[in-house]
């Protein structure tokens, strides 16, 4: 992977590396809290894990939905905010201009 891409699999979907679910990490707070919420507010009431399964699915559907949106809407901002992060070992601070064209080119909304 260059540092100025977004690794994809043969289908054309973003996959969903440290350095993606870095760059996307404020847009999934906000588009998927009511998933992780449910999911959270589970694992706490039964420790079973196999009781949360289903929440935990949930989750991981509106991040990997969240982020074909992105990568459709906004993808060469997506890819170089990613490939800073994936260069910089997901460090923010080195990537802000990036994620300021990022957050312009998609903003966060619910």
């Amino acid at each position: 992977m260059s540092a100025s891409s977004t690794p994809v699999d043969a289908s054309g979907e973003p996959i969903p590396t440290s350095s993606v679910l870095m760059a996307a990490s404020k847009h999934i707070a906000v588009r998927c809290r009511p998933e992780n919420v449910a999911f959270l507010n589970c694992k706490k009431k039964d420790p079973n894990p196999d009781k949360c399964l289903e929440k935990g699915r949930q989750v991981t559907r509106c991040v990997l939905s969240l982020l074909k949106e992105l990568h459709q809407k906004c993808p060469k901002e997506m890819d170089t905010y990613a490939g800073c992060m994936y260069y910089y070992t997901n460090e923010f601070d080195f990537c802000r201009k990036e994620q300021q064209a990022f957050e312009e080119a998609c903003p966060i909304s619910e």
